[in-house]
């Protein structure tokens, strides 16, 4: 049992492992898959982090809370949270599932937080995220340790493969009263990432960071 408690609701759970590939198709149209409890996991699961790190680190800011959120939502990092907890043998699918090997798993996690959530409510979500995944298989100091600088790392990868990139960071508006950057890495004439930022460093960080992900899987 991945949850550790027994559903109250099943329909949920078995819709939560659903892939839009076995979709069940309803008279009035409409089909029945993971996609809708997806939706509702991914901001259950996010208000449930945010508040277990502003708890969790007292001392840092919200530049680092934020970061330390994004390294644990993101799909790679989720992906391998579904394997940890038993869920690929479980999935309802009519495909291969290498076919959808970037987030199949991620989002049926997600999915499976708001059926969790639908059926137990929030206070058992939290309780279900934090004992059995923050805290069974998650080591946050190690993650708040582990090297953010992005732009350095795909400079260092370029270097090795002798890989001409560069970086393209143009400035503009977000609103009235609000700067914005966005920025580009570009390698042979190919996007590889781009990112928003509120000053130069921060866009070309994300922008690199999805370079990253792009070139290493």
């Amino acid at each position: 049992m991945i949850t550790g408690f027994y559903p109250g609701n099943i329909r949920l759970y078995e819709v939560a492992l659903t892939h839009k590939s076995a979709s069940v198709a309803l008279p009035d149209g409409s089909s029945i898959n993971n996609e809708r409890l997806e939706y509702l996991g991914d901001a259950v699961l996010g208000a449930i982090i945010a508040d277990y790190l502003y708890q969790r680190f007292p001392n840092n800011d919200e530049g680092f809370l934020t970061q330390l959120r994004s390294k644990i939502v993101k799909r790679k990092q989720l992906n391998k949270l579904a394997y940890k907890i038993g869920m690929s043998p479980l999935l309802i699918l009519n495909t291969r599932q290498n076919q959808y090997k970037e987030n199949i798993h991620g989002n049926a996690f997600e999915a499976l937080i708001g059926a969790v959530y639908l059926d137990k409510g929030y206070y058992k979500t939290r309780k279900f995220v934090i004992r059995k995944i923050l805290e069974k298989h998650l080591d946050l100091d190690k993650l708040a340790r582990k090297e953010s600088d992005f732009k350095s790392r795909i400079i260092e990868w370029a270097q090795k493969h002798k890989k001409e990139i560069s970086f393209v960071t143009e400035e503009g508006q977000e609103s009235q009263n609000e700067q914005m950057f966005v920025s580009r890495v570009i390698m042979m004439n190919e996007e590889l990432g781009k990112g928003k930022g509120h000053s130069k460093k921060d866009a070309e960080q994300k922008a690199a960071e999805k370079a990253l992900e792009k070139i290493t899987g």
